[in-house]
C-alpha cells in the first residue's frame, strides 16, 4: 500500500462532549512535571489528587487551576462518583494494589508504566475489569510522542512496506537515578526507563512473531559508587521472519545536542527520526523521495495528553484502547524476557509464540 496524501493526525485526541473526570492517585514528581500539565494544555477536568506526602500537594490548587479538590486518603478519591478515570501514578511495587482497588471502585484506569512484573497477579484484575465494564489502560504515553506516533501511522498506512529492522540509540543524559527509588529496582534501564523503547518498537513490529530477546547491563567507568544500578544496557529482538531490533543507551552521554534518534527500516523504505531533548524530528524516504515533517509538540507533554485521550476515546466509543493492558502484554513479556536475559549473562532468551 502506498501512503495516503493527507498527512495523518499525529496529534492527541478526545472524544466529542463531556469528558470523564481524572483523579490522579499518586500525584508526585511526574504527575506534577508531566500529567497535570498536559491536561491543564488540553483542558481536561481533574476532580482531585492524592499524594502519600501531603506537602507536595499543599498549594497545587494554586499552581494548576484544572485540579478542583486534594483528597485526604486514596479511599476518599476511590470512593467520588466525579472521579470518572483514576490516573495511577503510584510507586511499581503497589501498583496492582491500587489497580484491583480502582477497578473494584468501577473506575477506569490509565495505570503508569511498567504496569507490572507480576503478570499472573494481574490475571484476576483483569477479569473483574472485564465483569464490572471498566477499561486499563496503560500510560505508554511515548507512543504519542508525535515523532514515534507518526512514524506509527505511516507504518500502518504502508509507507515503507514491511518493517525488517528498527533502530534507536540513546545519545543524551540520563535522568537522575542515583539515590532515587528506581536504583533500587534490578536492571532498573531495562525493567523500567527503556520500557517506552521496548513498547514502541513492539509496536512497529505488529504481527511479528518473536524468536528470542537478549539483553545486557554493565557499569560504566565513572559511573559514581553510590549508583547501584548499570548505566548502559542494550537489547536485542529477532523475529522468526528475520526482522531486528535494537535498542542501546550508551551511558549519561554528555552533548550539546541531546537526542534519542532512531531508524525503521522496511522493504520499501525508510523512516528516520528523534525524539527528546528538543531534537524532535521525522523524515521519510521511499525511492528517490524524501519528505520531511514539520512536527508539532512533544512528548513531554503531549503524549501525556495522548495516552489519556485515547483512553476517553475508547470510553466514549465503548471499546478496548489502543494502548489497553491487552495490547501492553506482550511489551511487558518482552520486557521480562530481557530482564531474564540480563540476569543470565546476557544469554538470548527464546521466545516461543510470542505474538507482537
Amino acid at each position: 500500500m502506498m501512503p495516503s496524501a493527507t498527512l495523518p493526525n499525529y496529534l492527541p485526541q478526545f472524544p466529542a462532549g463531556t469528558q470523564p473526570s481524572i483523579g490522579i492517585l499518586g500525584c508526585g514528581g511526574i504527575a506534577q512535571t508531566a500529567h497535570l500539565p498536559a491536561y491543564e494544555k488540553y483542558g481536561l477536568d481533574v476532580a482531585g489528587v492524592w499524594s502519600r506526602t501531603p506537602t507536595t500537594t499543599a498549594d497545587i490548587a494554586e499552581r494548576f487551576s484544572s485540579v478542583r479538590r486534594v483528597y485526604a486518603s486514596p479511599e476518599e478519591l476511590l470512593a467520588d462518583p466525579d472521579v470518572g478515570i483514576v490516573d495511577l501514578a503510584t510507586p511499581a511495587e503497589d501498583r496492582l494494589v491500587w489497580l484491583a482497588a480502582a477497578v473494584s471502585a468501577g473506575k477506569h484506569v490509565l495505570a503508569q508504566k511498567p504496569l507490572t512484573t507480576d503478570l499472573d497477579g494481574l490475571a484476576p484484575i483483569l477479569a473483574e475489569a472485564e465483569d464490572r465494564g471498566v477499561w486499563i489502560a496503560v500510560n505508554q504515553n511515548a507512543r504519542w510522542a508525535p515523532a514515534w506516533r507518526l512514524a506509527t501511522l505511516l507504518i500502518e498506512d504502508g509507507a515503507i512496506g514491511e518493517v525488517v529492522g528498527v533502530t534507536h540509540l540513546h545519545d543524551k543524559p540520563l535522568p537522575p537515578i542515583a539515590g532515587t527509588h528506581f536504583d533500587d529496582m534490578p536492571h532498573m534501564l531495562i525493567t523500567d526507563y527503556l520500557m517506552h523503547w521496548i513498547d514502541i518498537t513492539r509496536c512497529w513490529l505488529a504481527g511479528k512473531e518473536m524468536a528470542w530477546v537478549q539483553a545486557h547491563d554493565a557499569r560504566l567507568p565513572g559511573q559514581p559508587s553510590t549508583a547501584k544500578n548499570p548505566w548502559s544496557a542494550s537489547i536485542q529482538f529477532a523475529c522468526t521472519d528475520g526482522a531486528h531490533a535494537l535498542l542501546r543507551v550508551v551511558g549519561d552521554v554528555r552533548t550539546k545536542k541531546p537526542s534519542c534518534p532512531f531508524w525503521i527500516h522496511g522493504t520499501e523504505g525508510t523512516i528516520r527520526g528523534s525524539v527528546l531533548g528538543g531534537s524532535d524530528r521525522l523524515e521519510l524516504e521511499r525511492g528517490a523521495v524524501v519528505t520531511q515533517y514539520a512536527l508539532e509538540g512533544q512528548w513531554f507533554v503531549d503524549g501525556f495528553a495522548g495516552a489519556m485521550g485515547e483512553l476517553m476515546c475508547a470510553i466514549a466509543e465503548d471499546r478496548q484502547p489502543y494502548n489497553s493492558v491487552v495490547h501492553n502484554v506482550a511489551s511487558l513479556e518482552l520486557m521480562l524476557a530481557a530482564r531474564a536475559s540480563a540476569d543470565d549473562g546476557a544469554r538470548p532468551q527464546p521466545t516461543p509464540s510470542l505474538q507482537l
